[in-house]
């Protein structure tokens, strides 16, 4: 049932898990194309930009030296001498230095909105010039340059949302360069030495966070997907789980249900019994087959006059007080507890489960043994209870081959024994005394070795063609005289102990005990008799 329910169960689940799993192995095969195409656009776009970017800085550079190179030199007189000098535009057919040509071209770019800047400054600008606003990058740039002149290039990043990689590389002053600024009057120092760091140039970079990000569209619509595939998993889980907590609800309802009651049945039926029908291992069925089995039957003596004596409640609680305990007793020795017939007693040992005839006959001798030392301690304690006639049972035992089965309708049916053997040990038990157990020979070759018995009278039987001989058992032997209980009743004396988890310290006290009360029967024994008064 387990198995068929879980299917159930399991099959609209699995049809709601299917396409989940199904999109997120798209998803996750998909991730690497995403990113490989946004890659691509990325790289495109930063491509695009950068080259116009260059272009725009190489036409100014073009433009600037057709104008301010070539163009004063076609526009001066064919005459007039051609020379470079810092203020070229003052000077007709002059054209710049390279320190004031780079200065232009740092102009030039810096007026533009371009990602690439060029920066050519110094923190000693010629007279009359403005000077150069330098930043915290470009005064620490010179500092590191001239405190080591190693060093080839500096480089920095500045920003979080606009980053911007900037670096810079030192002006040397070359020979020429020392020659002019010394000699210059517009020169701010005049004792400048080859090597010496005029200034520095310096490149920066910038790339906008927000043109980057754009190049990520793909991966964006991704994670879009991804987000709305995952919400939607979370929402069909979350109604899944609410679907699933009702079910199992209900599976909690139906099988505290179910075990309710499975637990009266079991009040109904033999352990062995209820085992093998709830396990599978027998079916519920109209069936029986031949076995042999040893068959124990019990009665109280003089029952029905025990009745008229005792009250219906006080009988009641005395008589299942009675067969719970016999029950316990027959559970524990493995017999199948076949029925109560009102204070009688059927059980049997072979079926379902056995350990072949001899056995099966020494756990039946055993069981009923256990049995009667155990009514033993009962008779005390009604006694103490005020039953002046306490139960007093007799047993029989037979061991030969009966139907036992499933027996009835296929709509009600009784599992029991039937056959002529069941009923010789009824019989056996009827003519058993109070407190013996009577028992058939073949029973009795089984056990021989356990007990003393004395064989009685042959008795004739219905459906047994044979006289049977029963043996009536008058003790056992040092294999089964092992009982904890021991148990006396007599005129001054009430004696019940039970040795079961007696410890030592226990033990010992108990025996000082008893040796008093032997020392003062031995006291009895030889004290002389009373005399006779006249």
């Amino acid at each position: 049932m387990a198995n068929a329910q879980k299917t159930v169960e399991d099959s609209p689940r699995q049809r709601r898990i299917w396409p989940a799993v199904l999109a997120v192995v798209l998803l996750l095969a998909a991730l690497p194309v995403v990113v490989m195409l946004d890659l691509r656009d990325f790289t495109h776009r930063l491509s695009e930009r950068q080259a116009n970017d260059i272009s725009k800085i190489i036409t100014d550079i073009r433009t600037l030296y057709a104008t301010d190179v070539v163009g004063r030199i076609l526009q001066a007189d064919p005459h007039t001498k051609i020379t470079a000098t810092d203020n070229y535009r003052d000077v007709a057919g002059a054209i710049p230095i390279p320190a004031t040509f780079s200065l232009e071209i740092g102009r030039l770019t810096s007026s533009r909105d371009n990602t690439v800047r060029y920066d050519f400054v110094s923190d000693y600008p010629f007279a009359g010039r403005p000077s150069h606003n330098l930043d915290k990058f470009q005064i620490e740039a010179l500092a590191k340059f001239r405190s080591d002149p190693n060093i080839q290039t500096i480089e920095a990043t500045e920003g979080t949302w606009n980053p911007t990689v900037r670096l810079a590389s030192p002006i040397r002053m070359t020979a020429a360069c020392v020659s002019c600024h010394n000699s210059h009057p517009d020169s701010p120092k005049k004792d400048w030495k080859v090597g010496d760091i005029r200034g520095i140039q310096a490149v920066a970079v910038t790339q906008p966070l927000s043109q980057g990000s754009t190049g990520f569209h793909y991966l964006f619509a991704y994670f879009a997907v991804a987000l709305a595939v995952g919400v939607t998993f979370i929402v069909q889980q979350r109604r899944q789980s609410r679907e699933l907590a009702l079910v199992n609800g209900e599976l909690k309802e139906a099988n505290n249900f179910l075990a309710t009651v499975s637990f009266k049945i079991a009040k109904y039926l033999s352990p062995e019994i209820y085992k093998s029908v709830f396990s599978g291992e027998r079916d519920v069925k109209v069936t029986a087959e031949r076995k042999k089995l040893t068959i124990f039957f019990s009665d109280i003596i003089d029952f029905t006059a025990t009745t008229e004596r005792m009250q219906p409640e006080e009988l009641t609680a005395h008589l299942n007080e009675y067969l719970t305990e016999m029950s316990h007793i027959a559970i524990a020795h493995g017999a199948t507890v076949d029925k109560f017939i009102g204070d009688a007693i059927l059980a049997f040992f072979g079926d379902p489960n056995t350990l072949g005839p001899r056995e099966d006959a020494r756990a039946c001798l055993k069981m009923a043994l256990a049995m009667q030392k155990r009514l033993e301690f009962l008779q005390v304690k009604w006694r103490e209870q005020g039953i002046e006639h306490p139960f007093r049972v007799r047993m029989g035992i037979n061991t030969g081959y009966c139907n036992v089965g499933n027996f009835g309708s296929e709509d009600r049916m009784d599992y029991t024994i039937i056959g002529a053997e069941a009923n010789l040990a009824a019989r056996l038990q009827s003519i058993a005394p109070a407190g013996g157990i009577m028992l058939s020979y073949e029973t009795y070759a089984h056990v021989r070795d356990l007990i003393d018995a004395e064989a009685g009278e042959a008795i004739s039987m219905k459906g047994i063609s044979r006289p049977v001989v029963p043996y009536l058992v008058r003790g056992v032997r040092g294999v089964l005289n092992t009982d904890s209980v021991i148990t006396e009743l007599d005129e001054g004396l009430s004696l019940t102990l039970d040795t079961t988890g007696i410890d030592p310290a226990k033990a010992e006290r108990l025996r000082n005990k008893l040796k008093s009360v032997l020392d003062q029967l031995d006291a009895k024994l030889t004290a002389p008799p009373p005399r006779e008064t006249t």
